[in-house]
């Protein structure tokens, strides 16, 4: 598979903790709202690469605990952008839910 984020995927992802992981999916969700409908290539990338990111957090053997959330989730995203609306979450659902491990990794990375 060719890694859209390379160095992430080479073990870099691995050094990061959970609310860094799911605050960089959550930028790549927000910039899928961003473009929808305005951009299809921008948004299509933005996409691949936040299933990307989900993968790679799957992988993530830290994380087996919440695997399950983290596993919901990119299903939740799938669905509200391929799918039929099974779950009726929106991006912006999504976006919201992303936008809090963000603002918590900032604040971690601030307190250190």
């Amino acid at each position: 598979m060719a890694f859209q984020h390379k160095n992430l995927a080479e073990a870099g992802w691995q050094k990061l903790s959970l609310a860094e992981q799911l605050g960089n999916i959550g930028s790549e969700v927000n910039r899928a709202l961003r473009w929808k409908g305005k951009d299809e290539k921008l948004f299509e990338n933005a996409v691949l690469r936040a299933l990307e990111l989900f993968d790679l957090t799957l992988e993530d053997s830290r994380w087996r605990a919440g695997l399950r959330e983290i596993a919901r989730a990119r299903e939740l995203f799938c669905d509200a952008i391929y799918g039929n609306g099974e779950y009726n979450t929106t991006l912006e659902d999504l976006d919201r839910y992303f936008f809090q491990f963000a603002f918590l990794a900032r604040r971690n990375l601030a307190s250190e």
